[in-house]
């Protein structure tokens, strides 16, 4: 059974299916457009899986993972709408050993109706999420609020939800955000849900011309304010995981000067559990590193270290006295160069102590700023 789409007042973008695939704002917004609006329709999770996931070898986890969703987009009912629009048979919070469980959504419900919630909804979403979703959702995000502002403007804004947005601030980086073309992010983010091939024309930092390549595109990373395209280089299938995993590459989205969706599926190999973003991250391939995860040592200043108690580097961390005036910290940790770069601006306050190696880079980080001082 495929499941159709539910048509909101005005035209809607179809969602591109797999929904596993998309970030965990876009899935629930998916979620809300496909699922039935009566009782009669109501669908089970193995149909809604149909539309959810496709790749067999995950699908526990991607079942679990639409689990997780649809309890998730019914606390957002509950908690923005107040309603519990989102219907389960049998109900939430009840036994359902040995019985199928099928969802719908009350159809006199609808996010498009117009109060403090609704408006608040969006303007959330609109606020928060615009590098996240892909550019057909966000439009149509973009879409409702100006056709909700039109309607309640002055109404929302004299109401406690409406005044909400003034004790919410997000400080931006030192360094601003690069500016990014929207018709690459576009792309992108169409080769993504389907599931496509690249080709691109890449400016790399060094170089004078961009080089044009052809990308398996994997997912998008954020890192503070920068955006980057993680994916593959073309290559065989049937050699080892190793290998494949040494044609992964990241490219700064700022860089990217051209692409193209090509009408090419990715390899199946893509999309397997080895090569998800999560386990890039635990390998170190998400950013600037040496792919080796260290046991780093520091010596601390003790009124310095409350905010490692508060963040700490690992989960196993560890903090012990040395003295009065120092801690000793240690932590498992992958030696990124964000994690160099955070060591340089605590060298008032910290030293080195394990792996040595690291202490040089540091050292030679310091000097050179130094040199670099001292003759300017």
């Amino acid at each position: 059974m495929s499941l159709s789409f539910h048509q909101s007042n005005k035209e809607a973008t179809m969602p591109t299916y797999p929904i596993a695939s998309y970030t965990k704002s876009a899935r629930l917004f998916a979620l809300y457009q496909i699922l039935p609006r009566s009782e009669t329709d109501a669908v089970s999770l193995t149909e809604l899986m149909q539309n959810y996931g496709d790749d067999a070898d995950n699908y526990t986890n991607e079942r679990k993972n639409l689990e997780n969703d649809l309890i998730g987009l019914n606390q957002i009912f509950n908690d923005i709408f107040y309603s519990d629009a989102l219907v389960r048979v049998p109900a939430w919070g009840n036994n359902i050993s040995g019985k199928t469980a099928r969802f719908y959504i009350e159809p006199s419900f609808s996010i498009d109706v117009i109060n403090e919630q609704t408006v608040f909804f969006w303007e959330m979403l609109d606020k928060y999420t615009a590098n996240y979703l892909p550019v057909s959702f966000k439009q149509e995000i973009t879409d409702n609020l100006t056709q909700l502002r039109r309607q309640d403007k002055d109404k929302f804004h004299q109401s406690p939800l409406g005044q909400w947005q003034d004790h919410l601030i997000t400080l931006p980086s030192i360094v601003q955000a690069p500016k990014l073309d929207s018709e690459v992010i576009g792309s992108i983010h169409q080769a993504l849900l389907q599931n496509r091939q690249l080709r691109i024309s890449y400016q790399n930092k060094w170089e004078e011309k961009p080089v044009q390549r052809v990308v398996y595109p994997k997912g998008m990373i954020f890192i503070d304010n920068m955006i980057y395209l993680t994916g593959f280089n073309p290559t065989d299938d049937y050699i080892d995981d190793n290998k494949l995993l040494q044609e992964h590459r990241n490219f700064a989205v700022n860089r990217i000067t051209e692409v193209v969706a090509i009408d090419k599926p990715i390899p199946d190999w893509v999309r397997r559990d080895t090569f998800s973003l999560k386990s890039l991250h635990k390998l170190g391939r998400l950013e600037p590193t040496d792919n080796i995860r260290i046991k780093l040592v520091l010596k601390v200043q003790k009124y310095a270290c409350q905010h490692l108690y508060e963040r700490p580097l690992s989960t196993d961390q560890s903090i012990t006295a040395i003295d009065d005036t120092w801690n000793q910290v240690s932590a498992t940790v992958a030696n990124t160069t964000r994690l160099q770069d955070w060591l340089v601006s605590m060298s008032q306050l910290s030293v080195v102590t394990e792996p040595l190696e690291l202490k040089i880079v540091i050292l030679e980080r310091l000097e050179s700023g130094m040199q670099l001082y001292n003759r300017n």
